[in-house]
């Protein structure tokens, strides 16, 4: 899915999103989606615990964002409101960044504890963005955005974006934007108003080491866990969760093996999944290359 209103280029990498779902592009499975997939190979492509837990739904959607102008100010409801209202799971989603713009930013929840009665004033007044924390960002720069935190990705920010299954967004500003014709988009601020965290935290940058030819940790919750690879030699992988692999070039090309020699090229902006019945492959760099790696819990 690729949308070019704003300027926002978005790559929905791997989808499971109704009207936005994912087709194989080469090979003998060309053409199948990957609902039709999952019900083919079941727990040999997601993994037994996924299977069980989601059937044919994929539960995560794997997103590049490219803002070349500030996206809106929006937050996602929670599993349990968004299943009452929308009977959808809900979206907790993280931030990767790719690169960054000289002073660009991110808005990460609010700069102080406030509630409900002094939002709701700043919204009226049009200081919303007086209350919220505004960060600069650069390349590796990790949050973590859990439903409810209000959050928007500024102007000359490409990123990638890991998140539930969810197309659920409740948009609270959009910078009093028109489109041609005069109109303003949606908003939904009673909505919003139930999922809102009005907590704050010092920091929401997420801090993580990053070791070289090592898988190491950047963050998790019961829906995914991310790492990062940071790979200047041949690696041999083997996996041992009960869970597909999804790769995120983020630096430089690899090559990926597997035991029967099929080899997949992955490039900068590129997005792979490995099923999780291949236990074993090799991971081949192109000099220096970085790469998210996402797996189920």
């Amino acid at each position: 899915k690729n949308t070019t209103a704003n300027n926002i280029g978005e790559s929905w990498e791997i989808s499971g999103v109704e009207g936005s779902i994912s087709v194989v592009s080469n090979g003998k499975l060309q053409g199948k989606s990957l609902p039709e997939l999952i019900a083919i190979y079941k727990s040999e492509l997601v993994g037994n615990k996924v299977y069980q837990q989601f059937g044919e739904e994929f539960p995560l959607l794997i997103k590049f964002i490219d803002a070349k102008t500030p996206l809106s100010i929006q937050l996602h409801p929670g599993d349990e409101l968004a299943m009452r209202r929308h009977k959808s799971l809900g979206k907790t989603e993280m931030w990767y960044v790719m690169q960054a713009d000289e002073n660009a930013n991110l808005i990460v929840g609010f700069k102080n504890k406030l509630d409900k009665a002094e939002y709701l004033k700043n919204l009226k007044n049009k200081t919303l963005t007086e209350i919220l924390n505004v960060d600069l960002v650069e390349e590796g720069d990790v949050y973590f955005i859990s439903t409810g935190r209000v959050h928007a990705i500024g102007a000359g920010v490409l990123l990638a974006e890991i998140q539930q299954t969810s197309d659920i967004t409740y948009r609270i500003y959009d910078w009093d934007r028109q489109d041609n014709q005069g109109n303003y988009r949606k908003l939904h601020t009673e909505e919003a108003l139930d999922a809102l965290d009005f907590s704050v935290k010092s920091t929401y940058k997420i801090n993580y080491t990053n070791e070289l030819n090592k898988a190491s940790k950047i963050t998790g919750c019961q829906y995914f866990n991310t790492s990062i690879l940071n790979v200047n030699r041949s690696l041999k992988i083997i996996n041992s969760s009960d869970s597909f692999i999804i790769y995120m070039n983020v630096e430089g090309e690899v090559e990926i093996i597997t035991e029967d020699n099929n080899i997949t090229k992955l490039i900068y902006g590129e997005t792979c999944m490995i099923p999780a019945g291949i236990k074993e492959f090799e991971i081949k760099p192109n000099k220096k290359s970085k790469l998210l790696v996402v797996t189920i819990p």
